[in-house]
Order: structure tokens, then sequence, then C-alpha cells
């Protein structure tokens, strides 16, 4: 079986958790219009069994002679950005950090937008590196073909690809190629993870994320992206999951906007986190939320650590 880690990188909103969301045929990373929506390098695991059954999918983990195929493990990184506080400093490293031990890099970027100086740095970061890498332009089904060949063009005259693919990720195009070409850059191995994990990130971490992408969603521009969440409770019972999670912001005036009159708003985003963690885990959800204020957290190295990202002192 072929076997490989591949790093999805890029500028925030260029569409990497939508791509790997769309190759693995599941949601595991959330999405929104906001950029720097992705703060956690999420990995994703598509297996394909060539000679196994799926049923078997178990008994091959255990028999790594027993299949053919391929089991890619994709990592998501937060969007590479001009960090403002402590907390963008981490994303930055965490998102870095993702290029050392990968078999390929995919830097993703967003064809209906132009180079800038932030593409630069990016390409600037990941060039010396003797890792293959392979040039995403997502969002072509928003392009022109005069549009998308001048910008596969540029790219091109870099010499630091080994292969240029447009896709939309959004609606899938071209991703399937996509993932076959992936396959050639990866070499015999061992199977990492068994044949039915799309990812290895407890459903806790997820569940939280939910609530996240809810808040943003909800939320518009109406707040900064300052907030933050955090599983007090999570019981599982036979026939119910019981939530409690507190969600915290910046400032007392962001509590309220998140809580809105007569705490519509927090109804809102429960509600609706609520119905994607049913599908989610399969069971009833009871969720509760509450919001607290943690006055600029985001500058704090004490927060930012216990929230979860890694802070180099």
């Amino acid at each position: 079986m072929k076997s490989g880690f591949i790093g999805i990188i890029g500028r925030p909103n260029v569409g990497k958790s939508t791509l790997m969301n769309r190759i693995l045929g599941e949601k595991i990373a959330i999405t929104t219009d906001k950029p720097q929506t992705t703060r956690n390098s999420i990995r994703g695991i598509y297996t394909r069994y060539d000679d196994v059954k799926k049923d078997d999918a178990v008994e091959a983990y255990f028999n790594p002679g027993a299949q053919k195929g391929v089991q890619m493990v994709f990592i998501d990184t937060p969007g590479i950005h001009k960090a403002k506080n402590k907390l963008g400093v981490a994303i930055n490293e965490m998102a870095i950090n993702t290029f050392k031990g990968v078999d390929l890099i995919l830097l993703i970027i967003d064809g209906t937008t132009k180079k800038g100086t932030g593409d630069q740095y990016v390409l600037e970061m990941i060039k010396e590196l003797k890792t293959p890498k392979i040039l995403v332009i997502n969002k072509m089904d928003k392009m022109t073909p005069e549009e998308y060949l001048a910008l596969y063009n540029e790219y091109d005259k870099t010499k630091v690809f080994k292969d240029i693919y447009g896709t939309s990720a959004l609606k899938g195009d071209n991703v399937e190629k996509l993932v076959l070409r992936i396959e050639e850059f990866l070499e015999e191995g061992p199977m990492y993870f068994p044949g039915d994990m799309v990812t290895d990130y407890p459903e806790r971490f997820i569940v939280s994320e939910i609530v996240r992408e809810k808040i943003l969603m909800y939320m518009e521009d109406e707040i900064p992206h300052g907030v933050a969440v955090e599983i007090e409770s999570y019981k599982e019972k036979p026939k119910i999951t019981e939530i409690g999670i507190v969600i915290y912001c910046e400032k007392k005036s962001h509590k309220g906007m998140i809580i809105g009159k007569q705490g519509k708003k927090l109804k809102g985003i429960g509600k609706s986190a609520r119905l994607e963690m049913e599908t989610l885990l399969g069971t009833k959800v009871y969720l509760e939320l509450w919001v607290k204020v943690k006055e600029n957290w985001r500058d704090s190295d004490a927060a930012v650590s216990n929230f979860g990202y890694k802070v180099d002192k």
C-alpha cells in the first residue's frame, strides 16, 4: 500500500479546509468565508482499498501485507498571515511546522485574487525545501480561461512546483484528478490509521469547532476573531449526549452581541450547532452554551496556551 503525509498550506480563506473536506467526502474541518477560520492543524485521513472489501478494513489494518491501495494523511494548516497578537504568532508557527516531515506540500491559492506580498512570502518559505510541491489554483470556476492561464504561467515560471492543478474545492471540479496525482508522489509504506478513520482528532474537538464555526457564521462582521470555545462538560448517555460549552470573548460588548436581544443570537448558534452535532455523533444532543469575558486573551501566553495553542517562549 502507498501511504504518506501531505501538508496543505496557503494564505487565509483560499479554500484549504474546503478542499480537504471534499477529498475526504466528510466535513472534519470547519469552513466559513472568514479569514483565519482554521486555528489548529487538522489531520484528515483518506484511505482507498484496491483489493480488500471495505468490511475488511480493520483486518487489513492489522495485516499490512494483505491490502493494496493508498492512505493519504492530509494536514490542513491555519492560513499564514501577518500576526498581530500572540494567537497569530502561535497559529503561524503551527502552519510552518507542518512543512517538516511531510512527503508532499500542496500550496493552495485563490485564483480570483491577484498574487500579493503574502503569497510571495509563503512561496519564499517553501521554495528551498526539497519536499515536492504541487500548486493548486482554487476557485477556478470563478475564473476565465485567460485569467487561469495567466496565473498558471506566472507560477510555472518560478520552477518551484512539480505540477499545477486548477480546482473548485466547493464544487469538486478536478479534485479526483488531483488526488490521483498526489498518489504518484507517495511510496510503499504502512497504514498509519485504520481504514475507517477520517480524522485522528477526538469527537470533542470537532464538537467545539462546530460551535466556533456557527459563531463566525452568525456574528458576521460584528465581532473580531477574539472568540475561543472550551468544553466544560461532556456526558454520553444511552440515548443522549449532554454537552456544556463556554464561549470566551474579549470584551463585555462582544458578550452582549453574541447573546443577542433576549438571547436570540445565542439560541440560533446553539440550535445550528446542536443539529450538526447530532449528525456527527448519531445521537440526540442536549447543548448548553455560556458566554464569558476573558479580556485580551489573544495577547496572553497563558490564555493562548490554555486554549490549546503552542506558544514559543
